[in-house]
Parts: structure tokens; C-alpha cells; sequence
């Protein structure tokens, strides 16, 4: 069984405004095996987390991950997905509901809230790829 760790990180400057995700996997012993930033578009900053975590999901499920530790630094998202706060909002129960999906393709996916000092790999690569649109 391949276990993999997933921080993700989504920004948004101005909200809505222009968006980006980034995502590091790395494998059990730390190694951070890939690296994804991309703009995705005019989109909220809660989009934009969940954009960043069904895009390092299915980067999980292509490097064979049977176990999955996500960490993000959004509560709320995190909140959402593990069925604490309800979903809402119409946009982000498309993206909770595709998370989802891909959620049932391995053995085990965890979510976990952690400070964004925690997670500066993922938000840097967010602010780059938004730095480079200027």
C-alpha cells in the first residue's frame, strides 16, 4: 500500500478575484515526489482550496496512493469535507460532491486543519504562480 502526504494550499487575490492552487505530495519519508501550481481563473479563495485538493487528489490516485494525509490550512474547507459545517452554497457543493468522488477511489483519505506557518511549501507556490500573472 502506497501512503502519501498532500499539502494543498488555494488563493484568491480579491474574492473573487484571480486564483490559483498548489499542491506538494510527498512520499512516507518526507520526500516530496510532486510539486503542482496553476491559475485556475476568477474564483473565491474557498474555491480555490478545494480546487487545490481534487487536483492533489487525483495527483495521488495517478502516483498509485492507496492512503492519503491531507493537510490544509483552510478550517473551513476541512470542516466542510469531514461533515462538521453543512455545504451551502451552490458552487461549493459541486466541488465538495467531486472531492468526494474521487475520495472513494482509495482505502483511506484524512483531512487536517493546520496553520499556514505549516503550510508555507504549498502557499508559496500559490503566490508564485499569482506573482507571475503580473
Amino acid at each position: 500500500m502506497i501512503r502519501l502526504v498532500l499539502n494543498t494550499d488555494g488563493g484568491a487575490r480579491g474574492n473573487p478575484g484571480p486564483a490559483a492552487i498548489g499542491v506538494v505530495i510527498k512520499n512516507h519519508e518526507g520526500t516530496v515526489i510532486k510539486e503542482i501550481g496553476k491559475y485556475i481563473g476568477e474564483k473565491t479563495n474557498n474555491e480555490a482550496e478545494y480546487e487545490a485538493i481534487i487536483e492533489g487528489l487525483s495527483a495521488a490516485l495517478e502516483k498509485k496512493a492507496s492512503i492519503v494525509d491531507c493537510y490544509l490550512d483552510s478550517e473551513f474547507v476541512v470542516n466542510q469535507l469531514k461533515g462538521v459545517y453543512k455545504v451551502k452554497n451552490e458552487r461549493m457543493q459541486v466541488l465538495w460532491e467531486k472531492t468526494k468522488s474521487i475520495e472513494k477511489k482509495f482505502k483511506t483519505v484524512s483531512y487536517t486543519h493546520i496553520l499556514r506557518d505549516k503550510n508555507k511549501e504549498a502557499d508559496k507556490i500559490v503566490n508564485q504562480v499569482l506573482d507571475s500573472l503580473n
